[in-house]
């Protein structure tokens, strides 16, 4: 899958990407020089502690972010040369978000916190299909306040991933959640991957979780510290921290 000799298979190509923050009198340097590919299809996690820059990285993956410097190529696509509506056109019509915090709207069921973007996306899949996906279709016409925190981020994968994304891209999925209610997170995401196809980038500060990773990418002060491939993946339901 990561044969040079397949560059169709690459969906991002990132080539030298800086990015500093102005506070104040300080600059911070968030990434320095960031070289890396990401493939079609693969799960991967990016491992790294608080401030090693890989929530940076991701939002610049998802074009939520532009870099200080060097280039980011989706599929044959530079995103740090698009516009600003060029990135919100690629934000909704290829990439799903999944965030610590769920962000669901508290007036709207589940179906209908999917639904909001199943209306705005150009080829979605059901609502129910999807909530069926991260095994929440029985609990579509609840509302937030009634659905688990675990219950509650299962219906924001789902919400990720109704527009039929190309990529997901999770920023700590697992962070406000215990162990077990994390798994079956965990488990949603890599069914995603698994069955749709769809080209999966979780960044953690766990470790155990790059278990059930293809490739694991390690993160420290803003540089690439690692990336190994992982032969023996194995499933979030075998997961222990």
């Amino acid at each position: 899958m990561q044969s040079d000799s397949n560059q169709d298979s690459c969906v991002f190509c990132v080539r030298g990407v800086t990015k500093i923050y102005d506070m104040g009198e300080v600059q911070v340097q968030a990434l320095r020089g960031i070289d890396l590919e990401l493939y079609e299809h693969e799960f991967v996690v990016m491992l790294g502690a608080s401030g090693s820059g890989k929530s940076t990285l991701l939002n610049i993956l998802g074009g939520l972010d532009v870099p200080t410097a060097g280039s980011v190529h989706y599929h044959r696509n530079e995103l740090t040369t698009a516009s600003d509506t060029d990135r919100t056109r690629y934000r909704r019509d290829h990439v799903g978000f999944v965030f610590q915090f769920y962000n669901l709207i508290p007036s709207l069921t589940a179906r209908e916190n999917v639904e909001l973007i199943t209306e705005i996306a150009k080829s979605p899949m059901d609502a129910m299909d999807a909530l069926e996906m991260v095994r929440m279709k029985d609990r579509a016409n609840h509302f937030p306040a009634q659905l688990s925190g675990g219950e509650q981020q299962r219906v924001a994968i789902a919400r990720a991933i109704a527009k039929n994304p190309a990529v997901l891209l999770c920023d700590e999925p697992t962070g406000a959640l215990d162990v077990q209610t994390g798994i079956l997170v965990l488990e949603a995401i890599s069914r995603i991957n698994r069955e749709l196809g769809t080209t999966t980038a979780v960044i953690t500060h766990n470790a155990v979780i790059s278990q059930m990773a293809d490739r694991v990418i390690s993160l420290s002060d803003g540089m690439i510290a690692g990336i190994t491939d992982n032969p023996d993946r194995i499933q979030a339901s075998q997961l222990r921290w």
